[in-house]
């Protein structure tokens, strides 16, 4: 079963249209993610490293350019959509939260599962500028590709015998990383939370002495 997977997989990463799929599967993960583009980017280097088919810098310019391409169109959505919200609290909120580090969290938020889709949308609503939004998330996108793939050429390289388990060490590094991602904004929420006064007496229901 092993051996039909990594043959499938070998054929598809060898065809000349795999980096239109890398490309195409990044778009549509940036503002629709159903199929997380890390994996198609982390596979296709496990194969650079262990075949040398895809290329790998081909495929890195194929992940960046999809995922720009993928996060202006979230980003279009988001500016096309926001007017009802723009007298809300928490889009005053965040328009003040992007205006201070708005080029930080497009970086930030690429590397997070779900993240990347809410920044950017917010992005738009908030009418972040767009040179500054195709700046920064050019910045996102090139180190979001050379991360993704390098894991995958890492992996394939130490186990070049054997891409599958080069492709189980990509994806467990980046799985590892993910998750030391949210332990840490776990933990920084936690700490930054408001702590409760500590002179505020409690309140005694009506009735009660």
């Amino acid at each position: 079963m092993t051996d039909a997977v990594m043959t499938l997989l070998h054929d598809v990463m060898t065809s000349p249209w795999i980096y239109a799929a890398i490309a195409a599967i990044a778009v549509i993960d940036a503002f629709f993610p159903v199929v997380p583009s890390e994996t198609a980017v982390i596979t296709a280097g496990v194969f650079a490293a262990s075949t040398g088919a895809p290329h790998l810098g081909l495929v890195i310019a194929a992940a960046a350019a999809g995922a720009f391409i993928g996060d202006n169109i979230s980003y279009q959505i988001g500016r096309a959509g926001g007017a009802r919200f723009q007298k809300r609290a928490a889009i005053r909120w965040a328009h003040a939260a992007f205006e201070e580090r708005g080029g930080l969290l497009l970086v930030v938020a690429r590397y997070i599962p779900g993240g990347r889709t809410a920044v950017t949308l917010t992005t738009g609503v908030v009418r972040y500028p767009l040179h500054r939004f195709a700046f920064f998330d050019g910045l996102a996108v090139i180190s979001w590709a050379l991360y993704s793939a390098m894991i995958g050429y890492i992996g394939g390289a130490a186990f070049e015998d054997n891409p599958f388990k080069g492709l189980l060490l990509g994806l467990g590094i980046a799985l590892t990383v993910t998750a030391i991602v949210e332990i840490v904004r776990y933990a920084v929420r936690r700490r930054t939370r408001p702590a409760p006064d500590a002179t505020e007496q409690p309140r005694v229901p009506a009735g009660q002495p």
